[in-house]
């Protein structure tokens, strides 16, 4: 079982940048697939991000291509979402997430596929 901590989030101007991290601990990510996902208020929780376990694939939602890159570094045990040029609509609570399922075609899209959650961090992006 892996425990994940989010943190980073805060208070930045439209354009800006935030990196968030998500710390594990108990178990090593290089076992898990990872993924960012986002809840803004009155908004159901949407995918954000996510990084396969043994490829190290990465997959974006469109609304972030280009912008926000998501990586982990084994040896810290810990995934980043370094997100660029952040636009209002950026903001919500951001979600680190784990999954040890079998890996079917956009599998990774769906927030149920995945065990493990942290408790989020806030992102607010001023206009």
């Amino acid at each position: 079982q892996v425990q994940l901590v989010e943190s980073g989030g805060g208070l930045v101007q439209a354009g800006g940048s935030l990196r968030l991290s998500c710390a594990a601990s108990g178990r090593t990510i290089s076992s898990y697939h990872m993924a960012w996902f986002r809840q803004a208020p009155g908004n159901e929780r949407e995918f954000v991000a996510s990084l396969s376990r043994v490829r190290g694939s990465t997959f974006y939602a469109d609304s972030v291509k280009g912008r926000f890159t998501i990586s982990r570094d084994n040896a810290q045990n810990t995934v980043y979402l370094q997100m660029n040029s952040l636009k209002p609509e950026d903001a919500a609570v951001y979600y680190c997430a784990a999954s040890t399922n079998t890996y079917l075609l956009g599998s990774n899209y769906n927030g149920d596929w995945y065990d493990y959650w942290g408790q989020g961090t806030q992102v607010t992006v001023a206009s």
